[in-house]
């Protein structure tokens, strides 16, 4: 009797006409190859090759399958389709190539992947290698050989695909091929699995006809909402889901680990003939403009002109992103190198991002070190502004907390050259860059503050066992001497937007409670914690129409700045009371009222949702990414969002917007009936900074509970901190750790209200 999936077989033979070149191989063991494929698919995905809707059901489906060699069967029925070499070892380590059967086809200019099939009898776990004479030496070969150096060759071997063979009978690599040319020309592409393998009497190449087809010149035109020239992103896919150019094959400005990449006005880019749609789009503040394009043999132009549905620059609101990174992390094979300031500059422009500052860090200090200036880089130009600065991370406070320092005069603390003799206690290195005038604060704030709850605040005591806003605890309770040496807060600001929201927000509400007057900066850790693009977390600061690097600082560390996505805005925050307006990070964002009374507060908001929601974003857990997104903050179906007035972390009042890009001015009454805090939120897309309101002059102790958590998460605190301290820091950290408890324990005992 024939095995039940026989007659399966047969029947595939419609669906996989590669059969006849490329022999279906048996699979015994079920689990391993279905690892092996999901990296295929996945990686097909990264290149810009990804399967159709249809071939990836039908890979579902083949997995689905409890049967191995019925599922390979299905399996290689889809894959051999895109498979334009076999390669076959068998159990003596020779290896044999034959063409498969997917159309030797390649675009000039372009990358093109293909699949190889795999026979591997051996079960060797060598790396898979090819060369090409065609390809040797590429651009670099004598004159009279560069006409047939007209190939690269490349077996993708980035995430999540690996460079080794996994010793399976049967596996997928995925082969990257370039064309310099365009036209019919031919190729010899030889396989081995190392030393040894490559003569030993098998044909381990394969002579390959390809053509190529021509690559079209397209011009840009990249304008404005005024019609001036400018810079912008555009993704751009054929009708396949390719994205053009290849990710993978990018080098900087364009980065590999994007869809996008950013062009300015009157630059160019070539593609082949064929039919393609292009997003362009311009931050979050413009409205995403898409369309179709066709490549024919001849020259063409395409234009964006930016339409946007806000404008916060307009009325004096700078965005700035104050954590990205030009080097670690995602960027290219050497991290430790990086890109350079003009590459950031063009994502910063593509962005509509005001204010870049670009931190150099650990893995990368020592050659990035040397871009370093202390005033803007020359790549800016206003009111785009690129400035280098540092993150203490990897090095120093790294196990402490993370940290950065904005506007800094020098970057390197004193006693050396690099990285390698920074203090491990964050209040010692504050010190340093606050007497130099620094802009200071903890990075990704929630990191280390995990807690299990949604609640805002909560009560529950986080582990403070990470790499955000873990020593704030105990530093915000010191002052330290400023560039004048007078005492100064030792924290500016707590980094948000780039961690799950209640871990951010909860330590920030409590040590507010506590009546101390930290402010909240947006930022995205680009391309560690986000690589999607700069801005994802932004800063909105309230400056005039002449304005500095130094003024945006500035306007963060009074507090006359919004955080959020850039899909709502939160904007002229202030409170009105006894014929007094107090603006939002002016007249040191205080209130005062001699007895209880009522308050008016007014902020004028915006916000884009588009009309139907986004699948899947509104439905995670607060834990997963995006962390703060617009979408979570969707009513229902609706195109609606709330706004929320808080009184000591608690809303008091609340009204909903229609999320369709228009401006509304809003009000809200709220009685004050004890020294407190006020501010305004779409949570979790935009958070404002506080106003206080004091009564009586009293300060604010808003909370016994607040301040009770405060110090018990000093103790945890440094349960976790204390065996990262040596030597004379140990004592150090004792006595910074012990001015924290006194100062809680002193605010405890003034607290009035539980």
């Amino acid at each position: 009797m024939k095995p039940h999936w026989a007659g399966l077989l047969i029947g595939l033979g419609a669906l996989a006409p590669t059969w006849a070149a490329l022999p279906v191989v048996t699979v015994t063991e079920l689990q391993p190859f279905r690892a092996q494929v999901r990296r295929v698919v996945d990686g097909l995905t990264v290149v810009g090759a990804p399967l159709s809707a249809a071939e990836r059901a039908t890979i579902d489906s083949a997995l689905a399958e409890t049967d191995p060699t019925l599922a390979s069967a299905k399996v290689q029925a889809v894959l051999d389709a895109r498979t334009l070499v076999g390669v076959s070892i068998n159990p003596e380590m020779r290896v044999k190539v034959q063409s498969g059967d997917a159309k030797p086809v390649l675009s000039e200019a372009g990358w093109t992947a293909f699949l190889v099939k795999v026979h591997n009898e051996s079960g060797t776990t060598g790396s898979l290698r090819v060369k090409s004479p065609q390809g040797e030496r590429l651009h670099q070969a004598p004159a009279d050989s560069v006409e047939d150096r007209w190939l690269a060759t490349e077996l993708f071997s980035g995430a999540p695909m690996k460079s080794e063979l996994g010793g399976l009978p049967l596996e997928y690599r995925i082969l990257q091929l370039y064309s310099r040319d365009s036209g019919r020309r031919e190729a010899k592409l030889a396989f081995d699995v190392g030393q040894g393998t490559q003569d030993l009497g098998f044909r381990g190449e394969a002579d390959i006809l390809f053509e190529c087809r021509p690559a079209q010149l397209v011009k840009l035109r990249i304008l404005d909402e005024n019609g001036a020239p400018t810079t912008a992103s555009m993704v751009i896919t054929d009708q396949q889901g390719h994205v053009f150019p290849a990710p993978s094959k990018r080098l900087a400005p364009d980065f590999f680990f994007h869809s996008q990449v950013y062009r300015g006005d009157g630059e160019t880019l070539r593609l082949p003939e064929g039919k393609y749609t292009v997003e362009f789009r311009r931050g979050p503040e413009s409205v995403p403009f898409r369309r179709p394009f066709e490549i024919k043999s001849a020259p063409q132009e395409w234009m964006y002109r930016v339409r946007r549905w806000v404008d916060p620059a307009k009325q004096g609101w700078i965005s700035g992103d104050h954590h990205i990174h030009a080097a670690g992390c995602a960027h290219y094979s050497k991290p430790t190198e990086g890109v350079h300031a003009p590459d950031m500059m063009r994502h910063v422009l593509g962005e509509d991002l005001k204010v870049g500052a670009n931190l150099t860090w650990g893995p990368c200090f020592d050659y990035q070190k040397q871009f370093f200036r202390g005033v803007d880089d020359p790549v800016s130009r206003f009111p785009y502004l690129l400035r280098y600065d540092v993150e203490v991370s990897g090095f120093g406070s790294h196990e402490s907390g993370h940290l950065c320092l904005l506007r800094l005069k020098e970057q390197v603390y004193p006693g050396g050259e690099s990285m390698h003799h920074w203090p491990k206690l964050c209040l010692n290195t504050l010190a340093w860059g606050k007497k130099q005038g620094a802009l200071c604060g903890p990075a990704h704030s929630g990191w280390g503050l995990e807690v299990k709850t949604k609640e805002l605040p909560n009560f529950e005591i986080p582990p403070f066992n990470g790499i955000g806003a873990n020593e704030y605890i105990v530093d915000v309770t010191h002052d330290v001497p400023g560039p004048d040496g007078k005492p100064v807060p030792a924290v500016d600001f707590m980094s948000t937007v780039d961690t799950p929201y209640v871990w951010e927000l909860n330590i920030w509400y409590h040590t507010l409670n506590a009546g101390f007057r930290t402010r909240i900066s947006g930022e995205t850790d680009f391309p560690c914690i986000y690589g999607e693009r700069v801005g994802l977390g932004r800063s909105y600061v309230k400056l005039g129409p002449k304005w500095t690097y130094e003024d945006w600082c500035e306007g963060i560390r009074a507090g006359r700045n919004y955080v959020g996505d850039g899909f709502s805005h939160l904007m002229d925050f202030r409170l009105e009371s006894a014929g007094k307006t107090v603006a939002m990070g002016e007249d040191g964002s205080e209130v005062k009222l001699g007895a209880v009374g009522k308050v008016k507060a007014k902020v004028r908001v915006a916000a884009r949702l588009e009309d139907q929601p986004e699948p899947g974003i509104a439905t995670r857990s607060y834990t997963e990414k995006p962390y703060w997104h617009i979408e979570r903050a969707r009513q229902g179906d609706s195109r609606e969002v709330p706004v929320e007035l808080l009184r000591n972390g608690v809303p008091v009042a609340r009204q909903r917007i229609v999320a369709d890009g228009t401006p509304r001015d809003l009000e809200f009454e709220v009685e004050v009936d004890r020294s407190s805090w006020l501010a305004v939120r779409i949570l979790p897309s935009a958070h404002t900074n506080p106003i206080w309101v004091t009564v009586g002059d009293k300060p604010v102790r808003a909370s016994k509970r607040s301040i009770q958590w405060c110090l018990d998460s000093v103790e945890q605190c440094w349960k976790n901190k204390e065996r990262f301290m040596k030597g004379a820091e140990h004592a150090q950290a004792v006595a910074a750790y012990d001015h924290a408890r006194k100062t809680y324990r002193e605010r405890l005992a003034e607290a009035q209200v539980d």
